[in-house]
């Protein structure tokens, strides 16, 4: 029996047990993760950047939670001593047509409250980062760089120390609501708890379905790929350099980062994957597929988006397509000069009608929550996310 059970035990779900048990300290909370660890999933798999806000539409959740999230990270960070570092990053415009949308960012960047953001004509670019070619850029401050794994383990650290509970092997496959409580059962146990709170990341969906009936939304999921600089070549970077996204789609395209730990890393694409939890080219789950092929909303946005689709697609098969990517950034970058990387698997939440939400999406009842729809920047943003959850609870 717990008064609070949270499903999941990534980033998301983990500093939502930290809060609640900041809010609620006499209250028993429980966490179930269906691996033998915490962050085995999206977490643990994520380029360990630190956003700054710079993306996001003003007034959106996204927005609100990464501006106040980071704040609260690196307070957590500062308190609990988990290594960071703000390196600033580069957004460049390779091409003339570019230049508005950099703007746009620009602009949004400043609504969202964001100091110091410099604007640069293209002979300014080099004294950020030598080695790159771009025809306008600007530099955002207050980016950097961590290990989301290290923060998460942290995270479950101190809940624990503070005496709350994680079980782990606990795949969720039944939610039963009566008018007092609900009853969640597992594949090895059956738990009571008065409140439910979903955050299962790429199975949040699913999770969704059998607890609220709800069949509104598909998590889909996008695999993106890694390649590594040989160490040789990192002088090459300094520290992030991004290309300009494209507006109409929810990935930020293939950049630069230097990570924490050491090394440079130069991706993610992003591809459909054919797994929930697909990180590798060959992993194949039919029922998920069909799942996925078959939901209206993904239909839709195959339909919309096949162009943008197969090329990433290419490049994922094709080194040399990767490459040429990267080399729009920084020409010097060689196929050689790339060794395969890791790869992760985002959780891009779709509608019935094609739209892929671009903001976070939470559902609820009096004692059931989901959060159905948290990408990037939700490691960011994630204590931040979990003063929201806690608000609503």
């Amino acid at each position: 029996m717990a008064d609070f059970l949270i499903i999941g035990g990534g980033i998301v779900g983990l500093a939502t047990a930290v809060k609640l048990q900041d809010k609620y300290p006499q209250k028993k909370i429980l966490v179930l993760e269906k691996e033998m660890g915490v962050a085995q999933h999206q977490t643990g798999h994520n380029s360990g950047v630190i956003h700054s806000g710079l993306y996001y539409k003003p007034g959106s959740l996204k927005a609100k939670n990464c501006i106040g999230g980071y704040k609260m990270l690196l307070d957590f960070c500062e308190q609990y001593n988990v290594p960071y570092e703000i390196t600033g990053k580069l957004v460049v415009a390779v091409n003339n047509s570019e230049i508005p949308y950099l703007n746009t960012l620009k602009e949004r960047g400043a609504e969202n409250g964001l100091n110091g953001i410099k604007e640069l004509r293209k002979e300014e670019i080099t004294e950020y980062e030598p080695h790159v070619a771009g025809v306008a850029g600007i530099y955002v401050p207050q980016t950097g760089i961590i290990d989301y794994k290290q923060v998460a383990n942290k995270y479950a650290e101190v809940f624990q120390n503070n005496g709350g509970t994680i079980q782990y092997n606990q795949k969720v496959t039944g939610i039963f609501q009566n008018q007092n409580s609900i009853t969640v059962e597992s594949e090895r146990s059956t738990f009571h708890t008065s409140y439910i709170i979903n955050c299962a990341g790429l199975y949040s969906d699913y999770i969704s379905r059998i607890g609220l009936n709800k069949r509104d939304i598909r998590v889909i999921p996008f695999r993106g790929e890694y390649y590594k600089l040989v160490p040789e070549k990192e002088y090459l970077i300094r520290n992030l350099i991004y290309p300009v996204p494209n507006p109409n789609f929810p990935f930020l395209g293939v950049h630069f980062t230097r990570m924490i730990g050491g090394g440079v890393e130069a991706g993610p694409n992003a591809v459909l994957a054919f797994k929930k939890e697909g990180y590798l080219k060959k992993d194949f789950n039919i029922k998920e597929l069909a799942d996925t092929l078959s939901w209206p909303g993904f239909i839709k946005v195959a339909l919309k988006y096949w162009s943008t689709g197969l090329g990433e697609m290419y490049r994922s098969y094709s080194k040399s397509a990767f490459t040429k990517a990267l080399q729009q950034l920084v020409p010097e970058i060689k196929s050689e000069d790339l060794v395969p990387g890791g790869s992760g698997v985002r959780a891009q939440a779709c509608d019935r009608t094609g739209g892929l939400l671009d903001d976070f999406y939470i559902e609820q009842n009096e004692r059931q929550m989901h959060v159905c729809n948290a990408p990037s920047p939700a490691a960011t943003s994630s204590l931040s996310i979990a003063h929201e959850i806690v608000r609503r609870v």
